[in-house]
């Protein structure tokens, strides 16, 4: 079942747990409902895409509006394609919600124990991945590419809740969101060679991916996260993978699709 159904116009909400847990505050924004113009038009949540600074935040506001979450207790990170993952805290709010200078620096994975923190991540076809653990109230967010997909972040995630915030694997529930579908992403044989480094030589890989050329493949991300967390102990029903594509889906910004000249999708998750 595809755990996002829409919101507003601005954001599909997360409502596989928001129905469940309803203090959390969970989804995935859409490219409509905002004030950017071409190429960004028109709800881009990126500075860093050159729009205009002002107006990214006016569309900020506009999805804090929605989520009555104030941009003052946003935490954004600049994204660098790594696995750098920290804990935040109320001393973090704020922290990239209305520039990009000061956004936590590179960084790739964020959590928290503390309410009334919105963690933020942006997204053009990469895939966001949403962890959170009832028990331990505790909310996390990983952006990966295939650079951090590959640096296991993922992983990475489930290890430092594990060692550091003594949460069992079994205690760990997980969304891999909207991203670029397998029929979209054509990859080389270098990215083909990392995917391959992750795995056993035994495992399947057509799970993974299918070959089209001598040297060209079509990579499915959201898949070889998946198993990774597999990999890692998590079981199948801990984990819910999204059906929606940044490319094929008209409500979403796709990077690949659009050559570059694009605005940028938000993943977010807060308790209240």
């Amino acid at each position: 079942m595809e755990p996002f159904e829409q919101g507003t116009e601005r954001y599909l909400k997360l409502s596989h747990w928001e129905k469940q847990y309803p203090s959390l505050v969970a989804g995935f924004t859409t490219r409509n409902g905002g004030m950017s113009a071409s190429p960004f038009s028109s709800l881009n949540m990126g500075f860093h895409v050159q729009d205009d600074p002002e107006i990214v935040t006016k569309n900020r506001q506009l999805l804090a509006n929605d989520l009555s979450f104030p941009l003052a207790q946003w935490v954004g990170t600049e994204q660098v394609h790594r696995s750098k993952i920290i804990r935040v805290s109320h001393e973090h709010k704020g922290m990239g919600s209305q520039d990009l200078r000061s956004a936590i620096r590179e960084t790739d994975g964020i959590y928290t124990k503390e309410r009334n923190v919105l963690l933020t991540s942006l997204y053009a076809d990469c895939v966001p991945i949403y962890f959170y653990a009832p028990k331990a109230t505790c909310i996390g967010l990983a952006h990966a590419g295939w650079r951090g997909t590959v640096d296991q972040i993922g992983p990475k995630m489930i290890r430092r809740w594990a060692e550091h915030e003594s949460i069992p694997k079994e205690d760990i529930l997980i969304v891999i969101g909207p991203s670029i579908s397998r029929r979209h992403y054509e990859v080389s044989d270098i990215v083909i060679k990392a995917i391959d480094g992750c795995f056993e030589r035994s495992f399947d890989k057509s799970l993974l991916y299918e070959q089209i050329s001598d040297d060209h493949y079509l990579l499915d991300l959201q898949t070889v996260n998946k198993y990774l967390f597999i990999n890692e102990g998590i079981q199948p029903s801990q984990i819910t993978v999204s059906s929606l594509c940044t490319v094929s889906d008209e409500r979403l910004f796709s990077h690949r699709a659009e050559d570059g000249k694009t605005g940028r999708l938000m993943s977010f998750i807060g308790m209240r």
